[in-house]
């Protein structure tokens, strides 16, 4: 293997591992456990991720990166902004039933506790989502609404309001506490944010 292939393969170990043991131990998550399970050292941890945080903030980017490039393949140009907010809720409750939603879950929770536990990784981990996100404001600027087309302003409050709507619905379904929330659901929910005072820019009015 050349060193790239071999950096790589660490890499991809370390945070194979990473997602186990963070998933488990949260907060109290060991970098020595963590090297054992991929078979290397702390140092290599240091030497691929900088630290402990670096390591978690590459795991969350390495579960939301696949999930915001399907996103892309189910909400198509060429839809209005119901239409594509309707395509991106389904598939928002599609994951819901996959078979990692459980421990996708877990993931999200024990990020929550360590996020309360080290002000650090609260700041970073909250960066790192916005940046994320930004592949959802993306997706939505530039689709007509209303007589319109929405502008990257308006994107990203409605982003911000379906990720408030979607976490705590997708949070409910695993857990049965959302009975009846099916794809029609999320996508009617969906809607009337996008339809309602979401993409009002009050700010923008008042100058």
């Amino acid at each position: 293997m050349t060193r790239a292939e071999t950096k790589e393969r660490n890499r991809r170990a370390l945070l194979d591992a990473a997602f186990q043991v963070v998933s488990r131990d949260g907060y109290r998550a060991k970098l020595d456990e963590i090297a054992e399970r991929a078979d290397l050292t702390t140092g290599a941890v240091y030497s691929l991720f900088g630290s402990k945080n670096g390591l978690v903030l590459a795991l969350v980017a390495d579960h939301l990166r696949p999930y915001y490039e399907e996103i892309e393949q189910a909400v198509p140009a060429g839809l209005d902004l119901l239409e594509a907010v309707d395509a991106f809720a389904r598939y928002y409750r599609r994951s819901c039933d996959g078979p990692d939603a459980l421990s996708r879950l877990s993931l999200q929770f024990t990020l929550l506790d360590m996020a309360l536990h080290d002000p650090e990784l609260r700041s970073r981990l909250a960066m790192s989502i916005r940046s994320q996100e930004e592949h959802l404001v993306a997706l939505f600027t530039g689709r007509p609404h209303s007589g319109g087309v929405v502008t990257t302003r308006q994107a990203r409050r409605l982003t911000i309001a379906l990720r408030a709507l979607f976490v705590g619905l997708g949070q409910g379904v695993p857990l049965g506490l959302a009975p009846g929330a099916d794809e029609q659901y999320f996508a009617d929910a969906a809607r009337a944010l996008a339809s309602g005072t979401s993409l009002i820019d009050h700010d923008a009015d008042a100058s």
